[in-house]
């Protein structure tokens, strides 16, 4: 795993219950802003192997973004059973739900899966 991979595994993982990310959010929080579409491919594959709460990333509207209609459904039921609210437009307030991760534990936890692998 390289490791802005271990880092994004990282930041999802630590989504606590009832709050979502953005991908682009993430992709920040993990050193490339602008590796949103890496995020995508990221927890499309790692987020089963890994038990990554995958239903907890959102695109940057705060919409989901999974154009699959049985895997939407999924995520909607999940969030909405962590108590996440959707509004009339479908997507969720960002202000309400949105987590924004601890700088400390991103400069320390986060940076340190970068440092063991140098």
């Amino acid at each position: 795993m390289t490791p802005f991979t271990q880092q994004v595994v990282a930041i999802i993982a630590a989504i606590p219950e009832g709050k979502v990310m953005t991908y682009g959010q993430i992709a920040a929080c993990a050193g490339s802003p602008r590796a949103a579409r890496q995020v995508v491919r990221i927890l499309h594959s790692m987020s089963r192997k890994e038990r990554l709460p995958w239903h907890r990333v959102v695109n940057a509207k705060g919409q989901i973004a999974i154009t699959d209609e049985e895997s939407r459904m999924m995520q909607e039921t999940e969030l909405v059973s962590e108590g996440v609210e959707f509004q009339l437009d479908g997507s969720i307030d960002l202000q309400r739900f949105g987590y924004e991760p601890d700088p400390d534990w991103l400069l320390h936890d986060v940076t340190s899966i970068k440092d063991e692998n140098e």
